[in-house]
């Protein structure tokens, strides 16, 4: 059964998926914003769950909200610079974080519209984070070398990202109402406690949750963990009962390609031949992906929102992924993973905890 999905769009797939040599037939498109770009930022994290928070507003009748990734971030940033300090610099900062830290920010800071706040200042031709992350670190390094820590480093912090970001407001008006950034997150119907970070790996024990050792994990939030092909009907589940995924995962496989449009687990990686067609992939087992795991070969690398499932022309499984790098590839910012790719290559997905089976 296709959802949301009109004719005109299957026709622009069909023609997209001709020039890529794959022909993909979508079984399960569910609605999303559209494509947005991270541009030169390591926040791939904000906008996958800031587009999975807006496809379940869509779910929830809210219809098209434009959230601000930027907001969050910039509450990250805080957030992260807090944990540095206490641990006296043995902690992560850096540009990188999870989907679960979003949803926390949801409940401790709220959330604004994209419109209200957009973390660039009038001259900013886009997003580029990287003079701004050296510049906070470089601070902060800076200051936990005093002896004792004064009671104004946090202001003058949140200073520096005034000057790159520009200021955030205090209050807004959306549609005539006036709100705070909690109360706005109050009014969409958000509930952070909703959502469930789920992964598969046998160093700790299935059917129980523990904290995911990955680098941007900073926050130390938990995962459930269920068996591989658990994990995989989850995510079948979810978006076949109109729930789209969150996804976190490894890009940096030969077979992942935005320019082509595909991200696939050949056998046998022919620069060329790979994405001209369809070709035999890896067969994937809970030893396989552990394996990779442990060794460096997956790692966290990149947050992207999973919106639909289809099939290429010889019927084999994929799923429809929406990416923060821009209108790119044959399908304007979309690509397709195939399901060995997803098996082999997650780290861990959100989804909405009542499609979970605990």
């Amino acid at each position: 059964m296709i959802r949301s999905i009109s004719s005109a769009a299957l026709v622009i797939a069909v023609i997209a998926s001709t020039f890529a040599q794959y022909t993909f037939t979508d079984d399960v498109r569910l609605p999303c914003t559209e494509v947005k770009n991270q541009q030169r930022t390591g926040t791939c994290w904000s906008f996958a769950t800031a587009s999975f928070l807006e496809s379940e507003l869509k779910r929830m009748g809210q219809g098209d909200v434009d959230l601000s990734e930027m907001y969050v971030v910039r509450s990250i940033y805080n957030d992260k610079a807090m944990n540095y300090m206490l641990r006296q610099g043995k902690a992560n900062f850096s540009q990188g974080s999870l989907s679960h830290d979003l949803m926390r920010i949801v409940s401790v800071a709220g959330v604004m519209p994209e419109a209200v706040y957009d973390g660039m200042i009038d001259d900013a031709k886009g997003h580029d984070h990287s003079e701004m992350e050296a510049g906070l670190k470089g601070y902060l390094d800076g200051v936990r070398k005093q002896i004792r820590l004064s009671p104004y480093w946090q202001t003058a912090f949140g200073g520096i990202m005034d000057a790159y970001m520009g200021a955030a407001p205090d209050r807004f008006t959306v549609n005539g109402k006036s709100y705070d950034p909690y109360s706005y997150a109050q009014a969409l119907g958000i509930n952070p406690r909703d959502y469930l970070s789920i992964t598969s790996f046998t160093h700790h024990p299935f059917g129980e949750s523990f904290i995911l050792e990955i680098p941007d994990n900073y926050s130390n939030g938990s995962y459930y963990n269920m068996p591989l092909n658990d994990l995989v009907a989850t995510i079948d589940k979810a978006l076949d009962d109109g729930y789209t995924v969150a996804w976190d995962g490894d890009v940096s496989e030969d077979g992942f390609s935005s320019k082509h449009g595909v991200a696939v687990l050949p056998i046998d990686f022919d620069k060329e031949k790979t994405f001209e067609a369809p070709a035999d992939e890896e067969i994937v087992t809970q030893e396989s992906r552990q394996a990779a795991f442990m060794d460096y070969r997956t790692t966290d690398d990149h947050l992207m929102h999973i919106i639909g499932k289809a099939k290429d022309q010889n019927g084999t499984p994929y799923y429809i992924i929406k990416n923060s790098w821009g209108e790119r590839g044959p399908y304007d910012g979309l690509l397709y993973m195939s399901l060995p790719y997803l098996k082999a290559k997650t780290v861990g997905v959100m989804v909405h905890r009542d499609v979970v089976k605990m």
